[in-house]
């Protein structure tokens, strides 16, 4: 094995680890139920794929890059749609959003562009 191999898939797991790290210091200061979940939903899918290379930057063979390989996208597809399904879950369950947000894209019967969210501070018509 390589030592050049070693550092680098070292480096890469504590990457994936920093990444990982990032996503559960933005659950604690993202501000609302939706943007906790892309940030958790980003750092899952990036802190996986980093962890994975370094995985295989250990363990060099072809078998392992195509476990690795599947593994990662069988992951990478599987988190987008659970993060989908979660967010259209708080949607429909009425969560709210921060009121930063400027609009809410999914209300019912916008046929003139989307309007401001209901719970909008600036006291939207």
């Amino acid at each position: 094995m390589s030592p050049i191999l070693d550092v680098l898939g070292v480096i890469s797991m504590v990457l994936g680890g920093v990444v990982f790290a990032v996503g559960a210091f933005g659950l604690l200061r993202l501000p609302d139920f939706y943007s906790r979940l892309s940030g958790v939903s980003i750092a899952a899918g990036l802190g996986t794929a980093l962890l994975l290379l370094g995985l295989l930057l250990h363990f060099p063979t072809l078998e392992n890059a195509l476990k690795l390989g599947l593994a990662l996208l069988i992951q990478l597809a599987t988190a987008a749609v659970g993060g989908n399904a979660m967010a259209r879950a708080g949607y429909l369950a009425g969560t709210p959003a921060t009121p930063r947000t400027r609009y809410d894209d999914l209300a019912v019967g916008t046929t003139d562009g989307p309007k401001p969210a209901p719970d909008d501070s600036r006291g939207a018509d």
